[in-house]
């Protein structure tokens, strides 16, 4: 093991191996392109009512995780059988985010097809069962929200039909979008074999990066068409009322402490149409008509899903805290309520009850750590 690999065991949670947490067990569900169907989406709301603490958190890659669980067996039973976890060797492996308004709004390419493909050929393959749960493949469909996020091999959309590859922040080449599950696949293979113990690309020596490279080189061409026009970013947050551009509506919402109640969710299920959820912890509902969106609105509004990009609960996030964390320092959560009560918030802020950070935005934020001592301010730049 190289002095740049980690010293100890990735204990990254999944569904079939939870994390032991200071307020019971915790699972975290994968959700591909944070995408969900509206029966998985009941599915979840009635295993945590069930089994689990009554809410849904939404993480910061845009999946999902129950926490306080009572029954991990009959709860691991439910979310498999909702089809969310579909191999138990390959839970943890399915990190993979994609430009969130993709084929919907804006875009130089839809690469909703590639994040299904891609998913596919990740659980048929023996050998990234060995990804670390914290590897990221990223989609981004030219507009540069996803590239932000520092994903490990990323595909950037130059047009409708090409895309470039990257490991990490480096360019290694292009492919056809129909060829970039296979291509990105083959690079995070040729991590594996060549730094296993490795978590991220960051981990990597100089010289098992340079192995990689040059393998992805053999296969890559550095120079397949014209670069593409450059995009729109996506509105930031996405919260509020959205027009398609096949003329149907999005709703963009988000919720307190990015906790969603079974209750609200079993009434988003009910609108029985396909729902994203970002890494910003943004919930999307998508292809409703109009009337049915007006209805949406008038009805989840009052449970607390948020509509207005003006709230406070689109530019702060938090960790669990105490007593949900062991380590952390104070009850940041409570804190943080009070702290969108009182004040103003002019920033995006992060606040967190230990030296983790867990859970932190990947772009320029205060950071609010609690400390035996208080809480300790500084600015971080992403």
């Amino acid at each position: 093991m190289t002095d740049s690999h980690r010293d100890r065991t990735d204990r990254c949670p999944g569904v079939f191996t939870t994390h032991a947490a200071a307020d019971g067990a915790l699972a975290r569900i994968r959700l591909p392109g944070g995408s969900i169907t509206a029966p998985q989406l009941e599915a979840l709301a009635e295993g945590t009512a069930e089994y689990g603490d009554g809410f849904l958190e939404i993480t910061a890659r845009g999946n999902l995780q129950i926490r306080g669980i009572g029954d991990t067996d009959a709860l691991g039973a439910l979310i498999v059988d909702a089809g969310l976890a579909p191999t138990s060797t390959h839970d943890r492996a399915r990190n993979i985010e994609v430009s969130s308004l993709t084929g919907r709004i804006g875009g130089a390419a839809d690469l909703r097809p590639v994040v299904a493909e891609l998913d596919d050929l990740l659980r048929a393959d023996e050998v990234f069962a060995r990804l670390s749960g914290r590897f990221l493949f990223g989609l981004d469909d030219g507009r540069g929200d996803v590239l932000a996020r520092h994903p490990d091999v990323t595909a950037v959309a130059r047009t409708g039909s090409v895309a470039d590859v990257l490991l990490g922040e480096l360019t290694l080449g292009s492919v056809p979008v129909d060829a970039l599950a296979s291509e990105m696949t083959a690079v995070a293979r040729d991590m594996v074999q060549v730094a296993p113990s490795a978590w991220r690309v960051g981990d990597l020596t100089g010289t098992e990066h340079a192995a990689i490279v040059t393998a992805a080189s053999a296969r890559l061409d550095a120079a397949v068409g014209e670069p593409g026009t450059p995009l729109a970013a996506s509105p930031s947050p996405i919260v509020g009322w959205f027009d398609q551009d096949d003329g149907a509506v999005l709703l963009g919402g988000v919720v307190e402490l990015a906790r969603l109640p079974a209750r609200l969710a079993q009434f988003l299920a009910a609108v029985g149409k396909p729902i994203i959820f970002t890494p910003e912890r943004e919930i999307l509902l998508c292809d409703l008509d109009e009337a049915v969106a007006e209805t949406v609105v008038r009805v989840l509004a009052p449970m607390g899903l948020i509509f207005d990009a003006a709230s406070p609960w689109t530019s702060v996030s938090c960790c669990v805290g105490a007593p949900g964390c062991g380590r952390a320092h104070a009850a940041v959560r409570e804190d943080l309520v009070l702290r969108v009560k009182q004040d103003p918030v002019d920033e995006r802020e992060h606040w967190s009850g230990c030296e983790r950070g867990c859970g932190a935005p990947t772009d320029a934020h205060l950071r609010v750590e609690a400390t035996p001592d208080g809480y300790r301010r500084t600015h971080a730049h992403g």
